[in-house]
């Protein structure tokens, strides 16, 4: 079916030839290294041409995976798509390339992939990332294996041993005074997990305290997730003041973060503080940023969730599934400490 694809340009088309071509190489070394997938294996690539960078990276999979069938998602039922995941053998892989998020009615997409064993990349809200940013998103997905893997496993072994921890945002202290839970990773490295893969680009590892009421101080807000998911970078740094793991007051604060937390208080009750993440992804910084908070979360640096949801780690006054809200925010971070070590500084991580 690959070879009746056809990509038909766009009126916003923007990206320079060097940026395609990099787009090609990243998604090569993905499949190559990450997922360990050859050329002629398996593999079934979804995909809609909304937006230019939908089509440039759909045209990258096109060409490593040359054997893969190609299914463009405005032109093709959604029982056919069903139809094709259903006849891969476990093993095969699966690749959604997003202008938004793809609807298949009430089927759960990336659970039920891995359910049935298949690998799973998936890049949804590329049309969130417009212009100059979509060089941006094209540059994180360069896959380095020695740096994910080093940087990401020292940093779960520091956060497992630490009995308590600091983020530094420029004099305002968030005092972690506890343990933490055992930290998760999304570096690229599958070997030891049941399901492999996930959602593009990579680049983080997180934990949160084992008790919430442990975290207490302040700390300096420099981006937020708003309510249409998009990255919110106020005039100034927004200071949340924590008590017993809970936001109390939020000083410089602007009417859309405002909002944020009106919204979390309404429906919840209180706005906890929940994830620790610890992103790693080079590409993203304080100075180079994309609209899409679901892609810069993995900036090199500190992001933290407001909100009671985090499927990942259960709490006993929390029930599963009872959390509404996961919002990130970015801290201004100048140094992070895990116990006695100080393992970030002058933008980056030191371990």
């Amino acid at each position: 079916m690959s070879s009746n694809v056809s990509f038909v340009a766009g009126e916003d088309d923007q990206l320079p030839a060097s940026a395609s071509l990099a787009a090609r190489e990243h998604i090569a070394a993905i499949v190559r290294h990450a997922f360990e997938h050859g050329s002629d294996d398996p593999a079934l690539v979804v995909f809609d041409q909304q937006c230019e960078l939908a089509r440039v990276l759909a045209q990258s999979y096109q060409h490593c995976l040359p054997q893969a069938t190609m299914m463009q998602f405005e032109l093709t039922p959604p029982e056919q798509v069903l139809a094709a995941i259903e006849i891969l053998p476990a093993g095969a892989l699966v690749v959604l390339v997003q202008s938004s998020n793809f609807r298949l009615g009430a089927y759960r997409i990336r659970v039920e992939l891995f359910k049935r064993g298949l690998k799973v990349i998936e890049h949804p809200h590329l049309n969130r990332m417009p212009g100059q940013e979509m060089q941006h998103y094209i540059a994180s997905l360069a896959y380095d294996p020695a740096y994910y893997r080093g940087v990401g496993n020292a940093l779960k072994a520091k956060i497992d041993a630490a009995s308590h921890g600091v983020v530094d945002s420029g004099g305002a202290q968030l005092v972690f005074g506890g343990r933490f839970e055992p930290a998760k990773l999304n570096v690229g490295d599958y070997r030891e997990m049941k399901n492999i893969g996930g959602q593009f680009p990579i680049g983080e590892v997180f934990t949160e305290s084992v008790d919430l009421a442990d975290v207490n101080g302040s700390v300096r807000v420099f981006v937020f997730g708003d309510t249409s998911f998009l990255v919110n970078h106020p005039p100034v740094p927004i200071t949340l003041i924590v008590k017993e793991g809970q936001v109390v007051d939020a000083l410089d604060s602007t009417p859309e973060f405002d909002a944020v937390l009106a919204k979390i208080r309404q429906d919840e009750g209180v706005v906890w503080v929940r994830e620790l993440g610890f992103g790693m992804n080079r590409a993203f910084s304080k100075d180079c940023m994309v609209s899409d908070i679901g892609t810069y979360e993995r900036m090199c640096g500190v992001h933290l969730s407001l909100g009671a949801k985090h499927g990942s780690y259960g709490k006993p006054h929390i029930k599963r599934g009872e959390g509404r809200y996961h919002i990130d925010v970015f801290a201004d971070t100048h140094s992070v400490r895990l116990g006695d070590d100080e393992v970030y500084r002058d933008g980056r991580w030191v371990v």
